[in-house]
């Protein structure tokens, strides 16, 4: 009877196993610079990343705008104009500066960030201390040229994304309309393309990434071991290229659809970004199917890990596999609490996962 008792007493207790929940972190208001983030409007937040506290945002085409989400919790603006487009403003203060469906952001090892001014064809640099705008790679013209020379003198045509390596030695950056992920070295300033070969297809398993086409390169992450992965939106595909630049495909189909479970036997539908967790799985944005997945190199299969593949706005303060998410563009972990931040562009807000 006494051990009854006490089995029945443990039942009764409450479950203290961790569960995962989807916070609000800004958008959903229509507060103006100065306001809470959770009471402020954010318009199109295409990526985030940070530097110690500090949250950066930046906003594509509507928005055009560098934002920053301080300790306090408050949300400023520190480049660009709302809705304004241009390409105007080097080197001078932020708030002189005008952008061009900026898709992306990477703070680097010098605590600055670059910014993936995708229509101007051109990365561009902003230093938070000085409140100063700089060109960085790109001359803004689009077209194609300045391998094995300086970045700021090279062509591109459509950066839609710049990240670092882990020591940040390196700026990858997606290269779109030339089907090429290019990379700057950030001591010499020098360009040289790591993946595609400037043709449209579908590039063959074991092959060098730079002989081979690409099929749509949206986004790109580098891991801790040198591999450099490929989200393809218009392929539905995720690809690698490992540390001897070889490329292969590693997970969707090729065609459109919402899938889980064997890499390549799970669709995606339209992923636009991607990024490499503390455990070195890759994050991955399934825009079109208005969730986030996980790609776990280890068994080669894709989770979910938030969304239910619903288009609404349901679900914060809840279990993220139950949420809603209106086209989420980007996911990073942050990389001191591992909380994953979420950037729901047609929702017009950023969100994060966190355990309860």
């Amino acid at each position: 009877m006494r051990q009854l008792a006490i089995l029945f007493l443990l039942a009764a207790l409450p479950s203290v196993a961790n569960a995962d929940k989807l916070v609000l972190v800004a958008g959903g208001g229509d507060g103006a610079d100065g306001t809470e983030a959770t009471k402020a409007k954010l318009i199109q937040p295409f990526g985030v990343d940070f530097i110690h506290d500090e949250i950066f945002i930046v906003e594509m085409v509507k928005g055009e705008r560098l934002r920053t989400i301080n300790a306090k919790g408050e949300l400023t603006t520190l480049a660009g104009t709302a809705g304004v487009k241009g390409h105007a403003g080097d080197g001078g203060p932020g708030s002189k500066a005008t952008f061009n469906g900026m898709h992306s952001l990477a703070v680097g090892a010098d605590n600055c960030v670059y910014l993936a001014d995708t229509w101007n064809n051109c990365v561009r640099k902003y230093d938070p201390k000085a409140d100063k705008v700089t060109a960085f790679a790109g001359t803004g013209e689009k077209g194609f040229s300045g391998d094995d020379g300086p970045a700021d003198k090279a062509k591109f045509s459509g950066v839609f994304c710049v990240s670092f390596d882990p020591e940040k030695k390196n700026l990858f950056i997606t290269d779109l309309d030339n089907r090429r992920i290019r990379k700057v070295d950030m001591k010499t300033g020098i360009v040289t393309t790591v993946a595609g070969n400037g043709q449209r297809g579908v590039p063959k398993d074991g092959e060098a990434a730079t002989k081979q086409p690409l099929a749509d390169p949206r986004a790109h992450a580098v891991d801790k071991d040198g591999n450099l992965w490929v989200l393809e939106r218009g392929g539905n595909a995720l690809r690698v290229v490992d540390a001897k630049g070889v490329i292969r495909t590693v997970a969707g189909t090729g065609k459109a659809g919402m899938g889980m479970g064997k890499a390549l036997e799970a669709a995606m539908n339209g992923p636009k970004h991607l990024s490499i967790d503390r455990d070195g799985s890759v994050l991955i944005a399934d825009t079109e199917n208005h969730r986030i997945v996980r790609y776990s190199p280890k068994d080669e299969t894709l989770t979910a890990i938030a969304g239910t593949g619903k288009k609404g706005s349901a679900g914060v303060g809840g279990d993220p596999l139950k949420a809603e998410f209106n086209q989420p563009h980007g996911v990073i972990a942050h990389p001191k609490t591992g909380e994953l931040y979420i950037s729901d562009a047609s929702g017009g807000r950023v969100l994060k996962i966190v355990k309860d």
